[in-house]
Order: structure tokens, then sequence, then C-alpha cells
């Protein structure tokens, strides 16, 4: 293996290992985030279908997925690559560390984006209509802890936008339900970035960054608290809006379990606890899953 090391440590590196660069630079060694985009999607999949969805859809869908949240990561990273350098927690990224060119990290950003985007043409008009919407949801994203005191409510529109998009697919038309789906999302986000920037706070401030967890100051636990239950609330709404019955209920019951014990972790506001709460999130979105899932195939039979 050749030395990467050097003046210019982006020269004289193997495909093999300019490769693992860019894995690291969309975080495939660290799933959380694909996760986070995931789950939404799937519950609005399976709701959208009554059941199973055709698995050419949920095929396309898990694919522009994980697509779209590493073209997100890249275009993350080269917008903070001059705030990353100065957080312990990001100094040795790719980009911040000058192992890959920011060039490189809009090109794989953009290549990436445009895989997901050919995913969508076979679909009808709405659905690739959502698509523009979605790219620039995802492109602006990392602008907006320049500028808005709450980012994290732009992430969950960004995060679950594949909610109306799965709706556009499988129905032609986007309810009033979906919206609300979405809205139970971005309460979600709220909460569980909350908790990610909690971990940075002290780096943020300094930085002159703008976080939910510094707009929310000595009241972050507590509204954490707040919208977690804003997101169990809304998706109770949806659920009596589509008429299901205990088993999602049984799914909504175990995510509010789940949110109890994530507060509890970051009473203290332990960086530690914090992220370990923020990683956990995935089950609070698997069991949401798991109601929709059983309360839908249920009803199919």
């Amino acid at each position: 293996m050749q030395n990467i090391s050097g003046s210019d440590p982006t020269r004289h590196v193997s495909i093999a290992e300019r490769l693992s660069l860019y894995a690291r630079l969309v975080r495939i060694d660290k799933p959380i985030g694909t996760l986070l985009l995931l789950w939404p999607t799937l519950w609005a999949l399976f709701a959208a279908a009554g059941g199973m969805p055709p698995i050419g859809i949920l095929l396309i869908f898990v694919a522009g997925t994980f697509l779209m949240r590493s073209s997100g990561c890249a275009m993350n990273d080269y917008f903070d690559r001059d705030f990353d350098k100065h957080v312990k927690r990001t100094e040795q990224r790719v980009l911040t560390s000058g192992l890959i060119r920011p060039r490189e990290a809009l090109i794989v950003a953009a290549v990436l984006a445009l895989i997901a985007f050919l995913l969508v043409l076979p679909l009808n008009r709405l659905t690739i209509g959502l698509a523009f919407v979605a790219a620039f949801l995802a492109g602006s994203y990392p602008l907006m802890k320049r500028f808005f005191a709450i980012p994290q409510a732009y992430l969950g529109i960004a995060f679950g936008f594949g909610i109306p998009m799965a709706y556009a697919t499988l129905q032609d038309t986007v309810p009033p339900v979906a919206w609300l789906m979405l809205a139970a999302n971005v309460c979600w986000a709220i909460a569980y970035d909350t908790e990610y920037a909690m971990v940075d706070r002290d780096d943020d401030i300094r930085l002159g960054l703008k976080t939910s967890a510094i707009t929310f100051g000595r009241y972050d636990v507590a509204l954490v608290a707040l919208f977690y239950a804003l997101t169990i609330a809304l998706l109770g709404v949806c659920g009596a809006i589509l008429g299901w019955g205990w088993p999602y209920a049984l799914g909504l019951c175990g995510a509010a379990v789940i949110a109890a014990v994530h507060v509890w972790w970051i009473r203290g506001r332990d960086r530690a606890a914090c992220f370990r709460a923020f990683l956990h999130n995935t089950w609070f979105g698997c069991s949401v899953f798991a109601g929709i899932f059983l309360q839908t195939i249920l009803q199919a039979r």
C-alpha cells in the first residue's frame, strides 16, 4: 500500500484507497443516518400500500434512501469543512483532514444524487416532481445551521420527504395523512438531532453555529421529551385517520417506552449518553414500523 502522508495527502493514492476514502466520506461505516431516513420511508410505503408494497418500488426507495443520505453526507462535509477541523469529533473526517479535495466531495455528491434521480424516472410524474424538492432539501440542509435557530426542523423535512414521495408513487396523490406523518417525522428529528447536537454544543457555540441544543438552552431535555411526545401523538392521529387498531398502538407504545429511556439517558447532559440516545433512535423508528407492518399485514388478509 502506498504512503498517503506528506505535503499533499491526496496524491499517489491507489484506486482501492481512494474508494475507501469515498466510503468514509459518505459514512458507509456509520449506517445510523440511513436508518433514520429509511424508517419513515418504510412507514409511508406500507401505509400507502395497505400492506407489502410492490418489491420493485420497495427496492427503489431503499436504494434511493441510501444514495441520498450518502450524497447528503458528502455535501455536508463540503460545506462544513472549515468548521469540522475545530471540532474534536469531526476533525479526522477525510475532507477536513485533507485526504480528499473539496471538488472530489462535490463530484461524489453529484454522482450519487444523479443515480438516485435516475431510480425515480420509471415512477409517475408526481413522484419525479417531488424528487426535485427532495434533492433541494438534501443539498441545502447543511447551510441551515448558519441561519436558523432550529435547523433540526429542516432536517426532519429532508429526512422525511420519502413519506410524500411514497404516497405519490403508490396512490398518485399525497393525502393529508401523509403530511401529518411528515410533521410527526419533523418532531422526531428535532428530538433525536437535539440529542446529537448536545454532544457538540460547546464547539458549536464557539464556532457561532445554530442548533436546537443551543436554542433550547437549559430546557433542552424537557423539550426533547416534548417533541418525542408530539411525535407519538401525531403518529397516533395518523393511525386514527387510517382506522388502525391494537397492532399499531402496540408499536407506538414500544416507541414511547424507548423515548422515555432516551430522556432518562440524557438527563445529565453527558456527551456519551446523548450520543448513545441518538444512535438508539433506530429502535424508535423500528418500533413504529413494526406496528405499521403488523397492522397492514393483518388488514390485508
